[in-house]
């Protein structure tokens, strides 16, 4: 285990916050059939079965990140045919912001391409955090690493959920990533916790890794103080270009396994089917939601990557029986 952040310890949840990682191994080991039905359980305990969150993500800066995290496009390190973009007027994001929320998302994300934003950089998302708040929407945020100040301001602003990822295991997190600590990652959701801002945290998985770095992801994600509100379960996009675009495919089981296994071990917390849907079958994105998965990103883009057009997830949910919220 990796030092957890300095943030309190949820009194009183009911929830375990001390998981071995034989024990999230033993679930994952589990036959296939019997994990889906224990995950099945534990979500009709905490929610509805047959609603699913929804949100939209926008990219608000793109490109040109200084990071070298092996999966992404937008990082500066990978020669990619990603357009680098500026920082977006406000009045495009609030026009996308009333577009979502026709298509029926309540929640409203924007993603910045940066490693920590200087605080020049800020005052503009603390403005577009604002304008989308007056729309009716959740908000939502990443910009890499934060300050306490930083959260301190972006909370004061309205902000509803910021999403850092840790992305994989500890173990495994230095074959992706050497620009940033993962106690940089834990240091920055501790921050976001200290100032009353919901967590999404969430990762990675088909990037190589083994079912110890899943497990192990899992593992670090359940036992923080505090679970997160939010876990999106990504699986990777091979952009060409990116020292991933040649990795062998995750087997869809197993991706629906990390799921379901997410669900059993934060029961409480929202299970976001993230990036990756694109490539998925309707088939398989029905197995996840029987796995426990009850919140997904609506919109033709997650960030810089496709992602199924909200009339198709519409589609889908109306043969699943299936209520967007």
């Amino acid at each position: 285990m990796s030092g957890q952040p300095a943030f309190e310890v949820a009194a009183g949840d009911g929830l375990r916050h001390d998981w071995r990682r034989d024990e999230v191994l033993a679930l994952f080991a589990r036959p296939f059939n019997d994990l889906i039905f224990e995950a099945q359980q534990v979500h009709r305990a905490h929610f509805d079965p047959g609603e699913v969150q929804v949100s939209t993500l926008l990219s608000i800066k793109t490109g040109a990140c200084p990071e070298d995290c092996a999966y992404c496009p937008q990082s500066a390190h990978y020669k990619t045919e990603l357009e680098v973009e500026r920082l977006l007027p406000l009045e495009q994001v609030v026009e996308a912001a009333r577009a979502a929320r026709a298509r029926g998302a309540s929640r409203f994300c924007m993603g910045a391409a940066w490693r920590r934003p200087r605080d020049k950089d800020l005052e503009p998302v603390l403005d577009m955090i604002r304008a989308v708040k007056a729309e009716g929407l959740e908000t939502c945020v990443t910009l890499g690493m934060l300050t306490e100040a930083q959260t301190e301001r972006l909370k004061e602003a309205g902000l509803d959920y910021y999403n850092h990822n840790l992305d994989t295991s500890p173990e495994f997190y230095g074959e992706i990533i050497s620009t940033r600590t993962y106690q940089d990652r834990l240091e920055t959701l501790g921050h976001v916790r200290d100032a009353g801002i919901h967590v999404c945290a969430g990762g990675i998985v088909g990037m190589g890794e083994d079912r110890a770095d899943q497990a192990g992801l899992l593992q670090e994600l359940a036992n923080l103080p505090r679970h997160p509100e939010s876990v999106p379960i990504n699986l990777l996009v091979k952009v060409e270009g990116t020292p991933l675009s040649e990795v062998e495919d995750l087997d869809p089981f197993d991706f629906v396994r990390n799921i379901a296994v997410a669900r059993i071990l934060m029961p409480q917390s929202h299970v976001r089917l993230s990036a990756g849907r694109e490539a998925m079958s309707d088939e398989l994105q029905a197995l996840c939601f029987l796995a426990g998965a009850n919140s997904i990103f609506y919109g033709e883009k997650l960030l810089t990557t496709g992602n199924p057009d909200a009339d198709h997830d519409r589609r889908l949910f109306e043969r699943l029986g299936l209520r967007p919220v």
